[in-house]
């Protein structure tokens, strides 16, 4: 493999690493519909509303996350706190589908780079920007990568049925949320991003690598679209998660 200028460019397409989730993970009596959210609360309100069962513990030196199988309207889905950040993200997602999960929806919030996208405002990512590390070990280098067009076309008939009002757009991935400047955000809103999260980039990239299908939607959260950053209280917002939540429920059942 020749070398390039920066490390992170030296993309190796070989698929059979050193180490391979499906060495030490085996696979399980799963749904193979997967829910990762990442609101532990509204989660926690699902879990107390339908029948479940815990199947599955991915574990690491920080954090132990128990993988759910849960059965809504007499079908089942398997649901998982996500992690934050595209490398545990990624991590995640292969063991979930080593374990036996095929078809993936995320589903979580963003910064908005446009101050006119109200809180709670779902977006669709149609295509992310790629200024992570992750993505890059499981796609050739590009500026950005687009997601799966047929399963934001479920995405897009499961809001649609429920009359949600979204917006399609590109969404910028970072790694370091303390390093979002004024530069880097003039720059992004210019290439077309409405938000900003630390993880859709890797997943789409992870997903395309393993030939699983996978979307995600994001709420529209805190802004940086003004003199100073404004939480607006986003996570708060516990029925917009909730709601969000049961969607991406029911955008994985169809997939």
């Amino acid at each position: 493999m020749p070398l390039q200028p920066f490390p992170i460019l030296e993309y190796d397409p070989d698929v059979s690493p050193i180490i391979r989730a499906r060495d030490h993970i085996k696979p399980i009596d799963i749904a193979e519909a997967c829910v990762l959210c990442f609101f532990r609360d509204a989660s926690e309100k699902l879990l107390a509303a339908h029948p479940h069962r815990e199947v599955f513990r991915l574990t690491s030196e920080t954090l132990h996350e128990p993988l759910y199988e849960v059965e809504i309207h007499g079908k089942k889905v398997a649901l998982i706190q996500a992690a934050v950040g595209a490398p545990h993200a990624a991590g995640h997602l292969e063991e979930l589908f080593a374990l036996g999960c095929k078809k993936f929806i995320a589903c979580g919030g963003a910064g908005v780079l446009n101050r006119e996208l109200a809180v709670g405002h779902l977006v669709v990512p149609i295509s992310a920007v790629r200024d992570e590390g992750t993505s890059y070990h499981y796609a050739p280098p590009s500026r950005e990568i687009a997601a799966d067009p047929a399963v934001t076309a479920v995405i897009e008939r499961t809001l649609q049925a429920k009359n949600v009002p979204y917006v399609m757009a590109k969404t910028w991935t970072t790694d370091a949320f303390y390093r979002e400047t004024r530069g880097k955000f003039n720059q992004r809103k210019q290439e077309g991003c409405v938000t900003v999260e630390m993880e859709c980039s890797a997943f789409f990239a992870v997903a395309q690598y393993l030939g699983v299908p996978f979307g995600q939607i994001l709420y529209a959260g805190d802004n940086l679209d003004g003199e100073a950053w404004n939480s607006r209280q986003w996570h708060t917002r516990d029925d917009i998660r909730m709601g969000l939540l049961e969607l991406a429920v029911e955008a994985a059942l169809a997939l």
